[in-house]
């Protein structure tokens, strides 16, 4: 936790500051990884001293924590959202489009996640297990309620989750593939299409057969 949090009262210059402060680090830290990130190069980032940056926060550890930290919330919100008396597939095409949204709009936090998760998730491990571990399963019931009044295709639900996941993500954790592949690196127009082509994958997937 920041300094500035856990001693006094936090006023809107120092504000500004912790705010610049973490995004810089997040650049070097979706760039670079944890281990690959330091406090100097954070600081010339963040174009403050390093001594500045050590007085917001007590370590790298302590800016890579309050990044992740805000992540979370965001990072779980669209599955929060999926509503029991919704369309069931609508609900579950929305939260595709959402997840693929979050990768084009951030792509350095899907990159801080991805890069902590590949290192075991040491610092946010009790976050899997606890919170998010608790809204899949809720939302697992969900899906099986669907699967169990016909209304979609019978699927394994964390599954359904996990593809989800993997097909979203992918687009901001791979982009130097895709530019690579696809060409025209300044571009986001993939992504157009990318929400055309998932949006009939799961449709596909899960639409009751007729007869």
């Amino acid at each position: 936790m920041a300094r500035s949090d856990t001693t006094r009262k936090v006023t809107r210059i120092q504000r500004e500051k912790i705010n610049i402060i973490l995004e810089a680090a997040l650049d070097i830290f979706s760039d670079h990884g944890f281990r690959g990130a330091t406090i100097d190069m954070i600081a010339k980032q963040a174009k403050l001293s390093k001594p500045n940056i050590l007085y917001y926060f007590d370590s790298k550890d302590d800016i890579h924590s309050a990044l992740l930290s805000k992540l979370l919330d965001k990072w779980l919100e669209p599955l929060k959202v999926i509503s029991a008396n919704g369309d069931p597939v609508d609900e579950i095409c929305s939260y595709v489009e959402h997840k693929l949204d979050m990768a084009r709009v951030f792509p350095r936090e899907s990159r801080l996640f991805a890069n902590e998760i590949l290192q075991g998730a040491p610092r946010i491990l009790k976050v899997l297990s606890g919170p998010l571990k608790e809204l899949a399963d809720q939302k697992a019931e969900i899906i099986n309620s669907w699967i169990n009044s016909g209304k979609i295709q019978p699927v394994n639900p964390y599954h359904l989750i996990f593809s989800i996941w993997a097909t979203t993500q992918h687009y901001a954790d791979f982009d130097v593939q895709i530019h690579a592949v696809m060409g025209n690196k300044n571009s986001d127009a993939h992504f157009t299409d990318a929400k055309t082509y998932l949006k009939l994958l799961f449709t596909r997937l899960l639409e009751p057969k007729v007869g």
